[in-house]
Order: C-alpha cells, then sequence, then structure tokens
C-alpha cells in the first residue's frame, strides 16, 4: 500500500512539474516581441516545445499546428497517430482548420483506419463554418458519392463557395462542371471565367485547361504562354500532353 502511495504520489509532483513548466513557457512566450517570436518559429525544432506546450494547455491553433508538425515529421519525429489525436481534440473545440485536417485523416488513414463517413462529417463541419479547404474537400466527396450520398448539385454549390473564397482548385473544378453541365447546366463562358481565374491563380490543371479554351479560339500565342506555366508544375503525363499540344501550336503557327 505504502509503495502505492509513493508512486501515486510521485506520478502527481511529476504531472504538476510538467504543467509549471509548460506554464512558465508560456508565460515567457506571452513577453516575447513580434521579431523574437517570428525567430523562434522560424526554426521548427526550436519551436516544438513551445507549440507543445500551448497544446497541451488546450490552444487549437497550436494543436492543429503541433499535429502539422508531427503529420510531416517537422521539428518533432514523424508520428500519424498523435497527429491524428491532436486534429480530433482540436476539431472538437470547433476549430474549422483542425476539422478539415480531421477529416483529411479519416479520409487518408493518417493513424486511423479509412473512414470516408466520419472524413465527410468533419468536412461538412468546417464547410459550414465557411473553410474554403472543407467546402472543398466536402464537394469532391459530394460529388462522387463517397461517404455520403452522391449530390452534384451540392458539389457544385460548395465548389461555388470555396471558389468564391480564393481556392483555386475550387475553382477550376467548378468550371469543369460548368463546361460539362455536371450538377448544373452548362455555361461555357461561365466556366472560361473560372478556368481563367483559377490559372492566374497559379494552379497547374487550371493554366493547361485554359490554354485548351484559348486553343479553340485560335489564340495560339495565349495559348502557348499559358502551356508553359503549366508544364513547370505539370507530371510527367501532363507534361507530354503540353509539350504534344506546343509542338501542334508551333505547326500552326508556321502555317499560317
Amino acid at each position: 500500500m505504502g509503495r502505492a502511495v509513493t508512486a501515486s504520489l510521485g506520478q502527481s509532483i511529476a504531472r504538476a512539474e510538467q504543467a509549471e513548466a509548460q506554464i512558465s513557457r508560456l508565460t515567457r512566450l506571452r513577453r516575447m516581441s513580434a521579431a523574437q517570436l517570428a525567430s523562434l518559429f522560424a526554426d521548427p525544432a526550436s519551436a516544438a516545445p513551445w507549440i507543445e506546450a500551448a497544446a497541451a494547455c488546450g490552444i487549437p491553433e497550436a494543436q492543429v499546428r503541433l499535429g502539422r508538425m508531427m503529420l510531416e515529421g517537422t521539428g518533432t519525429p514523424r508520428d500519424e497517430n498523435a497527429a491524428m489525436r491532436w486534429f480530433l481534440k482540436a476539431a472538437r473545440t470547433g476549430h474549422a482548420d483542425a476539422q478539415n485536417m480531421a477529416g483529411r485523416g479519416c479520409e487518408l488513414g493518417w493513424g486511423c483506419a479509412i473512414d470516408l463517413q466520419q472524413a465527410a462529417h468533419w468536412y461538412a463541419r468546417a464547410a459550414a463554418a465557411g473553410h474554403a479547404w472543407g467546402e472543398y474537400n466536402y464537394a469532391n466527396l459530394l460529388f462522387d458519392g463517397r461517404g455520403i450520398a452522391l449530390d452534384r448539385p451540392a458539389a457544385v454549390a460548395f465548389y461555388t463557395r470555396a471558389a468564391r473564397r480564393g481556392h483555386t482548385r475550387a475553382m477550376n473544378l467548378l468550371a469543369r462542371c460548368l463546361e460539362e453541365g455536371w450538377g448544373t447546366s452548362p455555361d461555357p463562358a461561365a466556366a472560361a471565367h473560372w478556368y481563367r481565374q483559377s490559372a492566374q491563380g497559379g494552379y497547374f490543371r487550371a493554366q493547361f485547361n485554359h490554354a485548351v479554351g484559348l486553343l479553340t479560339q485560335g489564340q495560339f500565342d495565349a495559348a502557348a504562354i499559358w502551356l508553359e506555366r503549366a508544364r513547370m508544375q505539370a507530371d510527367d503525363p501532363l507534361r507530354r500532353h503540353i509539350d504534344s499540344l506546343t509542338n501542334q501550336i508551333k505547326a500552326q503557327v508556321a502555317m499560317a
């Protein structure tokens, strides 16, 4: 009995000392200037103890940051299981970015079994809070009927919401829906608008799609510029397709 009491007392003291150390770190953090904080957080390894302390004290932003660091192995050992626990802890407080990351973890199986229904649940929570990535990811599940009933008009609505917040991937997929008439009436003019917006935002697939639209209008010089921009980020299959189109443009220009 005495040993059990001693062990329990020792654990209580250890927890108290750990909490005191965390509070001390947070107190020192609050006293730092913006420049000092920027310098500290520029080095993930130096930032990790501070972020861990803030996460342990229940600060959702720190919990998400720590989860991302653990997911990537930045400044701390890579640990998908622990990352997912932090995402879920912050998500349950209503933190939209954490809800999106929890959805991503459930979709891809980060430290847990793949569960598309749970992914849809967390994406829907993030989307309801106006989180652009949450809207985009939720739309993807709705579009394909994964983890939730297929509903392409609803998917288009969420792509639209995310696109209006500046989400370039959502812009590109919204344009594709408008081009093909998926979940909405075909609208070539609106599709061209969103392809252009996404391309200007730097998304390489939209740059390719925008270039193809320009080609159909005979705007070879402008199309060539966008194809080259897309090529810089493209994967090998798309790069080969771009090279083929570029050669066709050169042939058309030579014949003109």
